[in-house]
């Protein structure tokens, strides 16, 4: 099987603060490092890491070229990535000592992704393969209802946040990951609990605290706790467990071992600096002992 990433790519430029920046103040980095990043990407490579099949459906600007032979070096099939003429997206990030982060995102030609780019992806997929999606693109409500109509299976990462933007695919998704803020704000928006939302499954992630899975058909509500480890950089933890979910699930994971693979996976993740570059593959996380 496959999986299908409608997903952003960026340039992250990464800065170590001694503490995130307030409103007015000027910060001395004591160090700075560029890599590739974007949620899509960092799913992707994670997805890949994991033993999946991946191709990535995105864009990048001339002056991306590099980010793409970086997918592909990772294991990701690059062939629906398209160069337009719209710069790269790019992400600045600070990272305080305590590994917490702040960021700010310039979309770039991830918003420039056409519906006849994404439907040209989609028309080589099969039943049963995996479309994942994010908010850091365009194009989300036509893809969705292309890979349901396809029988594909639908997961969203509902990030960044937009409550209407959900709202707007939830009746085509399968699986949504949130996090506990964004989950909150999420039932509050629509006036009704997760599990009433009409998605099979839905993942809360909860950082130190583990994820919350609930399974809509029998009333599963399962926490799974996280695995204690002393972090550096929490930039892109959530976008590993990700990927490592969705590859447990396309290799025919039940969907509690798919979780715990992916807490083991976070887990190494937020041990290491950087995003994309330093994902985990699935042989280090296997062997990992916290």
């Amino acid at each position: 099987m496959a999986i299908f990433n409608l997903g952003s790519i960026n340039a992250d430029h990464v800065y170590d603060v001694p503490h995130l920046p307030a409103p007015g103040e000027t910060l001395a980095a004591t160090r700075f490092t560029t890599g590739l990043g974007g949620k899509g990407a960092n799913m992707s490579v994670a997805a890949a890491r994991a033993a999946a099949h991946v191709q990535h459906i995105g864009a990048v600007g001339a002056d991306g070229r590099w980010a793409v032979d970086r997918l592909l070096e990772y294991g990701v099939d690059t062939r629906h990535i398209h160069q337009i003429d719209t710069p790269t997206g790019h992400a600045i990030i600070a990272v305080d000592g305590g590994g917490e982060n702040s960021i700010i995102l310039y979309p770039g030609a991830n918003r420039v992704i056409s519906t006849d780019m994404i439907g040209a992806a989609l028309s080589t997929a099969q039943v049963g393969d995996t479309l994942v999606m994010q908010n850091e693109t365009c194009g989300q409500v036509e893809a969705a209802g292309m890979a349901a109509d396809l029988g594909l299976r639908v997961a969203y990462a509902a990030a960044p946040f937009d409550a209407d933007a959900v709202a707007a695919v939830l009746g085509r998704i399968d699986l949504l990951f949130l996090n506990a803020v964004e989950a909150a704000q999420l039932s509050d928006h629509l006036g009704k609990p997760l599990e009433a939302l009409g998605v099979g499954d839905v993942i809360v992630t909860l950082g130190g605290d583990g994820c919350r899975w609930i399974h809509a058909a029998d009333g599963t509500d399962r926490h799974f706790d996280a695995i204690p480890v002393t972090p550096v950089d929490t930039t892109g933890a959530g976008d590993t467990f990700t990927g490592y979910v969705l590859a447990g699930l396309d290799r025919g994971m039940p969907m509690a071992q798919a979780i715990s693979l992916a807490t083991r996976a976070a887990a190494l993740m937020v041990t290491r600096h950087g995003t994309a570059d330093v994902i985990p593959d699935l042989s280090e996380v296997q062997a990992f002992r916290p």
